[in-house]
């Protein structure tokens, strides 16, 4: 019987559409972390060129690389109000042609300024896909599957970072150097930021072709279309689940804005700073220091540039591969599970390294770790990247599409977003700081982070697997 006859007769409307078309949609979605991944990882290897082409000095340069993150945190704090004006899917194609313009942009940059204010227009970009595309995910996505589909937002940021890191490396190749002129005409740097265009191009494309968020349409009073994309993607008893999406937004606002989410305890809704403080954990344990700042470390303590470069290629693919343990497990064992075994492995981890480097001889360019202190400390690190990949990378992602119920979800991600934006700019900028200090201070202020993580999620965070959206 089919769903409108099933309705005709008064009996419920089912439909099993299997877990293809949800998986579609979600994918879709997801290509939003891949461009995430790849515009915030793409300027890597140009970095030495565009700092030459442009005459800047470090001050300048460390502007112009950090721009985007600072963009980012501004496009996520924008994109949940936009997300429940506009719609999920139109915020995607928003992103997608900032992307794009973004890219080309860059290519073209005649200058600092111009290159940053480019790079701004990208920032913002990432930060709308790091909301839209994880609430996206979560409304379309059935709650037996809504953990490894969520998942799929960080496996889509690894990839982007790890395409990214090797188109650099080919287009480098190719060139004879960064700086140096293609073939087919222009600096390899430039055509590193123009590749972007591509896959911001099948983005955009991809997101005509998926269906609205049927939370979102039922927030407009759209239930008739929310209902054909249930019975096209989720399945299930679809009038029931209609009910309650239609019961929990009942006398909700239409448009979220910030101010909404105001309550009784330091200003906002405690669910808010559990998101919140979920980001910012995420990022205050140093990963991205790992990410953007290793191959410099593995040469300051005695690896040659080609085995520190391929020691970064291997932490990134070690990150992919983790992360695939992560959808595996989590709609099995929980979310709580999966953060507490991750953020213990945070702490013995980068404690290790900590101490690895408190046995290193010299300073600055001439720290030198010991033959076996060395082996300790690059076997640590990536240890430390196993845990974070399974746990903290895209546990938080999936945490922060469902956590919030379906009044306040776009514009409770969207703070929640923009704190992390804000904590990976602080921590990406403040590490060669720190490291001047001294890398044992260093790590052990992220092991210290990675401890709290830990006492945060036992007191704080709820668990959510299995859980329907409408029960949050």
């Amino acid at each position: 019987m089919s769903a409108e006859a099933a309705r005709n007769e008064g009996g419920p409307a089912t439909a099993n559409p299997g877990n293809r078309p949800v998986l579609m949609v979600a994918g879709t979605a997801a290509l939003g972390g891949f461009l995430f991944g790849y515009d915030t990882a793409v300027i890597n290897g140009a970095v030495d060129a565009v700092k030459d082409a442009f005459h800047m000095s470090s001050g300048v340069l460390g502007f112009v690389v950090s721009s985007a993150l600072l963009g980012s945190a501004v496009g996520a704090w924008f994109a949940g109000p936009l997300g429940d004006r506009l719609g999920r899917v139109r915020v995607m194609l928003i992103a997608a042609t900032l992307f794009a313009t973004s890219a080309i942009g860059s290519a073209l940059a005649w200058g600092p300024v111009s290159l940053a204010l480019w790079r701004v227009l990208g920032g913002l970009a990432v930060g709308a896909a790091s909301v839209i595309a994880p609430a996206y995910i979560a409304e379309v996505s059935p709650a037996h599957l809504r953990g490894r589909l969520g998942s799929l937002q960080q496996l889509a940021i690894v990839t982007g970072i790890f395409v990214s890191l090797l188109v650099d490396y080919l287009l480098a190749a190719v060139a004879g150097g960064a700086g140096e002129s293609v073939p087919w005409g222009g600096a390899a740097w430039r055509w590193m930021f123009a590749s972007a265009a591509v896959p911001a191009t099948v983005y955009g494309l991809l997101a005509l072709r998926i269906p609205e968020s049927p939370r979102y349409l039922v927030k407009r009073g759209r239930s008739g279309e929310a209902h054909g994309v249930l019975s096209r993607i989720v399945g299930g008893d679809v009038d029931l689940r209609l009910r309650e999406i239609q019961r929990s937004l009942a006398g909700g606002i239409e448009v979220v804005r910030l101010h909404d989410l105001r309550g009784p305890r330091f200003g906002l809704l405690p669910i808010v700073w559990v998101g919140i403080l979920l980001s910012v954990f995420q990022q205050f344990v140093g990963i991205n220091v790992i990410f953007y700042y290793s191959s410099t470390l593995w040469q300051a303590v005695g690896f040659s540039e080609d085995n520190a470069l391929l020691i970064t290629v291997i932490t990134s693919v070690t990150n992919i591969l983790t992360t695939f343990v992560a959808i595996a497990l989590v709609d099995r064992v929980g979310r709580r599970p999966l953060l507490l075994t991750g953020a213990a492995g945070m702490v013995v981890t980068l404690g290790t390294m900590a101490l690895c480097f408190a046995t290193a001889t010299g300073s600055g360019d001439d720290l030198r770790l010991g033959p076996v202190a060395g082996k300790i400390a690059l076997v640590a690190a990536n240890l430390y990247v196993v845990s974070f990949g399974m746990s903290w990378g895209p546990v938080v992602w999936v945490l922060l599409g469902e956590m919030f119920n379906n009044t306040i979800r776009a514009t409770a991600l969207a703070v929640a977003a923009a704190a992390q934006w804000l904590a990976n700019w602080l921590i990406s900028t403040s590490f060669p700081v720190l490291a001047d200090i001294g890398l044992t201070f260093a790590y052990g202020l992220y092991t210290a982070f990675a401890a709290l993580a830990l006492i945060f999620v036992l007191r704080a965070v709820p668990e959510t697997k299995g859980r329907e959206l409408e029960e949050m």
